[in-house]
């Protein structure tokens, strides 16, 4: 059986066909420019995929950037809804794989939720759950899970916009979130970084004044999230948290903000409460499989 999968990102969409055991068959990136060329592109690999094996494809999982409509009783459900990447906001995502696709099930959540959703069914998050997966990259987000099942409500969580105070020997006067100053995506992410060194993070040495910053807004956002959800641990993945060095510096900057509040043995060090995500840079992507597998269950 193939499945087909959509990252949706605001820099590429990764297209990838798997199997039911979440595993990459093939892949491409597609530059995420206007929405018609970068749909029309994904769905013309997905026909060609089909046109090669001589398989039609029995699923598809939407993982993508929002802020999305998940309800299904919305008249836009499927769409992104009011996003800063300029030229997509109320784009039908889901609805341009359904019209390509006729009859084939569509599975359609954030990347978070997807990426959650893949490391609880493959990767490091197996034996939770309730947890939380945060991408820390071009943007922050979070997608947090409770007894197996992802966080909805009116929306759908935005833990990239918890707002935070701005540390006093901040370089940034005023985070790059358009629509918040001080938000968690504001101050943390990849462009914040860029933005307040004059160079992206990948090019600064380990050592560099930059990550004992960035743990300190992580660590901030990470304990807001510990006391509203109470997780059982946190998968951290995206392009910033290949920093490896930031997984103890944010340890320790967490354990001493809870200041011994929370009792717990697994919280005396905090080593296997933060972990990377198993799955690496897949994450995203097996999501999209673990969405389709859903929805191909569901129907």
């Amino acid at each position: 059986m193939l499945i087909g999968g959509i990252e949706g990102g605001g820099t590429k969409f990764v297209c990838a066909i798997g199997d039911a055991a979440g595993h990459v068959l093939a892949r491409e990136r597609i530059p995420t420019t206007t929405p018609a060329e970068t749909l029309r592109q994904s769905v013309e690999y997905f026909q060609a995929q089909q046109a090669a094996r001589g398989e039609k494809l029995a699923a598809f999982g939407i993982a993508s950037f929002g802020p999305v409509d998940l309800n299904p009783a919305s008249a836009h459900y499927g769409f992104i809804t009011r996003t800063p990447k300029t030229g997509w906001s109320y784009v039908d995502v889901a609805g341009a794989v359904r019209r390509a696709f006729p009859g084939v099930p569509v599975g359609f959540d954030t990347d978070v939720n997807g990426a959650g959703l893949a490391e609880h069914r493959w990767g490091a998050a197996r034996a939770w759950q309730t947890f939380v997966y945060l991408t820390i990259g071009t943007g922050i987000g979070g997608g947090g899970m409770h007894e197996g099942r992802t966080l909805r409500g009116l929306i759908h969580p935005e833990m990239g916009h918890l707002q935070l105070p701005i540390r006093a020997d901040d370089p940034l006067q005023r985070g790059v979130c358009p629509f918040h100053a001080y938000c968690f995506e504001g101050l943390a992410s990849g462009p914040s970084i860029e933005r307040r060194w004059g160079q992206r993070g990948e090019t600064l040495p380990p050592d560099h004044p930059a990550w004992d910053l960035e743990a300190h807004y992580i660590a901030h956002a990470l304990l807001d999230i510990m006391t509203v959800l109470s997780p059982e641990g946190f998968v951290l993945g995206g392009s910033v948290m290949h920093q490896r060095q930031l997984f103890p510096l944010i340890r320790a900057r967490l354990a001493a903000l809870a200041n011994g509040y929370f009792v717990h043995p697994r919280l005396e060090t905090f080593e296997d409460y933060l972990v990377p995500p198993a799955l690496g840079d897949d994450a995203g992507v097996c999501g999209a499989f673990a969405l389709a597998l859903a929805a191909l269950e569901e129907s």
